[in-house]
């Protein structure tokens, strides 16, 4: 999400006519001519280079040869159907299981349970912030009052400027797999990369500092991009966006005001461990795992710009995760590839959805690999990304990420 350490939605449902078998075999033959034309394109404006191709010759940055309405079609009409009364049901769920672990720590006080707590707590705030970018996505329920009630109340509990949030995510899914355009955890190009000074490299692909990153983004922004998710004249926002903007950044000031309060009250240790460190694991939960819905597959994924990208392309780049214990927990929030198609789609149909949309994608769903009770095995998959995937060419439509091999022997070099 923070690239600091750096919805042409509503698609309408196409209809398809019914086909003769002779119309049908000939669809398919224009389908695959012209699906070999736009791979040739993509090799020219790749400055030749033809991307990233597994042993079966399939090469992820060529243009699919299907359409996101074949997509949609594929996914059963009760997926799209938001129950607000089951979105809140989760969220009840969530707040109870919140004040039950607060309310244990409380009551056992041992250094023990507290290290219990703290790992439980921040995953359960994870969860929360899941549900509030429901709410920032419409997929809660089709009521936008509603939407904007629940999502600031729970946002502003973590710390989140609900609205300020809401449309940058917004620009992200958007532009997803845009090189410039995207606004989330997307590429240094080599220009941006060359100009970081060393601590600033080092941090932003030195686990664990780069998952430490997301208040700062709010704050900044990423590398090369201006304004702060606080600031209502920022380039965040268009005008008519900037007094939602202030709403939302008061509601953080008063849970920011809220906290000092407590800390005056029952003293700043208690909150310290009530609250402050699970906000950290929470956002180093939103961290890892937003970054490796768009990094760290085994196989280089491309990124794009100019007349190669388009909304499918790049939705067809993200990466689902399975996080074992965690999937239901945080809302099945790994089934990523679909949600980033199609994000009005409420979290509780996102497996289904999924499920039903494989056969259309084809090689372009990346089946994820199965996680044991905890996800630790993405730990590698995060560091691996971090140790590679440092930037992308300065120009080309169709650009992977490269590695810069000195930049942990220069960092190895100064220390000795």
């Amino acid at each position: 999400m923070a690239s600091w350490f750096s919805p042409k939605y509503g698609l309408r449902s196409i209809l398809r006519l019914p086909r003769t078998l002779f119309s049908s075999t000939t669809a398919r033959v224009h389908k695959n001519n012209e699906y070999q034309q736009q791979h040739a394109k993509v090799n020219e404006n790749n400055n030749g280079f033809a991307g990233e191709e597994n042993t079966d010759g399939f090469n992820p940055g060529a243009p699919p040869p299907f359409k996101i309405a074949e997509i949609r079609n594929a996914i059963p009409k009760h997926c799209w159907i938001k129950n607000p009364w089951r979105s809140l049901s989760y969220v009840v769920r969530d707040v109870v299981v919140v004040a039950m672990l607060a309310a244990s720590a409380e009551y056992f006080n041992n250094w023990v349970f507290w290290i219990f707590y703290w790992a439980a707590q921040g995953t359960m705030f994870w969860a929360i912030f899941v549900l509030g970018h429901d709410c920032g996505h419409g997929s809660f329920s089709n009521s936008q009052k509603l939407n904007s009630i629940v999502g600031h109340l729970l946002h502003s509990f973590i710390l989140v400027p609900y609205n300020g949030w809401r449309i940058s995510h917004r620009t992200h899914h958007q532009n997803h797999g845009h090189v410039e355009n995207d606004e989330s955890w997307h590429p240094l190009t080599e220009k941006v990369y060359r100009n970081m000074d060393d601590t600033s490299r080092n941090l932003r692909f030195t686990v664990p500092f780069p998952m430490f990153a997301y208040p700062i983004y709010l704050w900044r922004r990423s590398p090369g991009k201006k304004g702060s998710h606080f600031d209502p004249n920022s380039d965040l926002f268009a005008r008519n966006e900037r007094s939602c903007v202030v709403i939302s950044t008061l509601c953080w000031m008063t849970m920011a005001a809220s906290l000092v309060v407590c800390s005056c009250i029952v003293g700043p240790m208690r909150v310290l461990k009530l609250y402050v460190i699970p906000y950290w694991i929470f956002v180093m939960w939103l961290d890892m795992v937003t970054y490796l819905h768009h990094h760290g597959h085994e196989q280089k994924l491309p990124w794009y710009r100019g007349e190669e990208w388009s909304y499918l392309r790049g939705g067809l780049t993200t990466v689902d995760r399975d996080y074992g214990w965690i999937n239901n927990i945080h809302h099945d929030i790994g089934t990523h590839v679909i949600h980033h198609l199609f994000p009005q789609i409420p979290h509780y149909h996102l497996v289904e959805a999924t499920a039903a949309a494989k056969h259309v994608l084809g090689k372009y769903y990346r089946e994820p690999k199965k996680s044991g009770p905890l996800p630790i095995h993405l730990v590698g998959n995060l560091i691996n990304s971090m140790k590679q995937d440092h930037y992308v060419s300065d120009s080309g439509e169709v650009v992977y990420y490269q590695t810069d091999d000195q930049l942990f022997e220069n960092s190895k070099n100064k220390s000795e």
